[in-house]
């Protein structure tokens, strides 16, 4: 999870630097270009079925993933570095509301405080540094949050009734790959040259990287301690943008980044004890 995490840092920095060349829609196209092809191969190496009957599953999860990484990719060129990462890592903050609604419980004590705080981490990491014409882009990047808490919450399903990873990913870069390559065609579309295909490149390798690490590390370990290392792409992404942007943080912003990620593990242990609870007494009964 580790590597995971600093793939996907490596892929935001690789988007800032596509940002003058290309928009966040040619961004996504390529990201989700170069990681549909080792899915595919992969998929036909091991003749695995294609088919579903999830796919109304896949169907909301490929939307959700898609709208948030479109609004995540956004908010990387237009934010600091660690400042978009941080907003799109709220995700476990929105899928633990996410499922207390969706159940139809009330919010107990300590998830409340949770939430409360995280997002008070937010407004920490985004007050002091976004200048006037940036907020429209924060708000996108917190969306992008939400958007994938609703993917993660059905991939959460999706895996409940045994729907293997990879499938998922291919359904997900498929969706968006059909999606944006049509979009494209009616939009103006920036040249690809020998001075930014390597970034182009990079990017998706750097995308399909994260995501074949996280997928592993999330079939072979704890489930929720590999979330909590999830986290990492954040402390990368801090590192990234200090070394190549100059992004420094204000103490503020720091200790805002620091309660978002304690917000978003207390979050997901929270989510978890709620879930063995509910197995235990489904055992019982």
């Amino acid at each position: 999870m580790l590597v995971a995490g600093l793939s996907f840092a490596v892929m935001g920095l690789f988007v800032k630097l596509g940002a003058p060349d290309f928009s966040p829609a040619e961004l996504v196209f390529y990201r989700s270009f170069f990681g549909l092809i080792p899915m595919v191969l992969f998929a036909l190496r091991q003749r695995q079925p294609l088919a579903t009957i999830h796919w109304r599953l896949h169907l909301v999860r490929s939307v959700a993933g898609l709208i948030s990484l479109w609004l995540y990719f956004f908010a990387l060129t237009q934010l600091p570095l660690a400042t978009a990462v941080t907003l799109n890592y709220t995700s476990p903050l929105f899928l633990a509301l996410l499922m207390t609604v969706l159940s139809r419980e009330k919010l107990n004590r300590p998830l409340l405080l949770t939430l409360v705080s995280g997002f008070m981490g937010i407004l920490l990491v985004l007050r002091p540094h976004l200048g006037p014409d940036q907020w429209f882009a924060g708000v996108l990047g917190l969306l992008s949050g939400f958007g994938a808490g609703v993917a993660y919450l059905n991939v959460r399903a999706m895996g409940e009734l045994g729907e293997p990873e990879w499938r998922i990913v291919l359904y997900f870069t498929a969706l968006s790959t059909i999606v944006l390559g049509i979009y494209l065609l009616f939009v103006p579309r920036h040249p690809i040259t020998r001075d930014n295909l390597w970034v182009l490149v990079a990017l998706g390798g750097a995308a399909t990287l994260g995501q074949l690490t996280m997928t592993r590390a999330y079939r072979t370990g704890s489930t929720w301690l590999v979330a909590n290392f999830a986290y990492s792409a954040i402390v990368f992404s801090s590192f990234l943008g200090i070394l190549f942007f100059r992004e420094w943080l204000s103490w503020s912003g720091w200790l805002g980044v620091a309660i978002v990620i304690v917000a978003g593990i207390t979050a997901s242990q929270q989510v978890r004890r709620k879930n063995v609870s509910r197995h235990k007494q489904e055992v019982s009964l």
